[in-house]
């Protein structure tokens, strides 16, 4: 039952993504979830971005697992260039398994939430992302590396300025392992909005 309401969720999302507008992830950058975490006690690293209007984004995260599930905080900065306004961004995200793959259904899957604030020329904006990423982990033979690609559509709460809205972006990435302790990711948003973009990640994992 939980994988027919979560496929149902995935077909409702993927429906409307392609007609609405992208928000970003709860940091405000195109940074995107894969369906399993790299670690398994914590990780820690750093990314960099571009989202579209914005000549790049630095941020750092820091995250903790427990069971099928993780939690992880990062903070951002987001430089606008020109005459924009620089924009700081703090938040939270949580991820838990919801599917396995089997014979009917190839993917595995994991609901992810996420609160984030972004703060910059007086104005104060927050959304609280909730998707369903989707993916396989490939292991390449005879070698401790291995691969995940995935998609993960999202819909995206925002407040903020006056005004509220609710977005849908499209994130599609891969994760790398490349050895014991580290994981390389690269991920990147589908759509017309300044929210679209490609970032690369590097973490440490334990």
């Amino acid at each position: 039952m939980r994988r027919n309401l979560s496929a149902g969720i995935v077909i409702a999302v993927l429906a409307i993504a392609g007609s609405r507008q992208l928000a970003a992830q709860e940091l405000f950058t195109p940074m995107y979830k894969a369906p399993y975490r790299a670690f398994t006690t914590y990780e820690i690293g750093a990314a960099f971005s571009q989202p579209k209007g914005y000549d790049y984004a630095l941020q750092g995260n820091y995250g903790i697992g427990r069971g099928r599930n993780d939690f992880g905080l990062g903070i951002a900065y987001l430089s606008p260039g020109g005459a924009g306004d620089n924009i700081f961004s703090v938040g939270g995200n949580f991820r838990t398994r919801v599917l396995q793959s089997s014979q009917s259904f190839p993917l595995d899957g994991a609901l992810a939430i996420g609160a984030g604030f972004a703060f910059g020329g007086g104005t104060t904006i927050a959304n609280i992302p909730v998707g369903i990423t989707l993916g396989r982990r490939v292991q390449m033979e005879g070698s401790s590396m291995s691969f995940v690609p995935y998609v993960e559509p999202t819909m995206i709460p925002q407040f903020g300025g006056g005004s509220s809205h609710v977005y849908f972006d499209l994130g599609l990435g891969v994760d790398v392992r490349l050895g014991r302790n580290l994981d390389v990711r690269v991920s990147g948003g589908l759509g017309s909005s300044a929210r679209q973009g490609i970032g690369v990640g590097v973490n440490y994992v334990k």
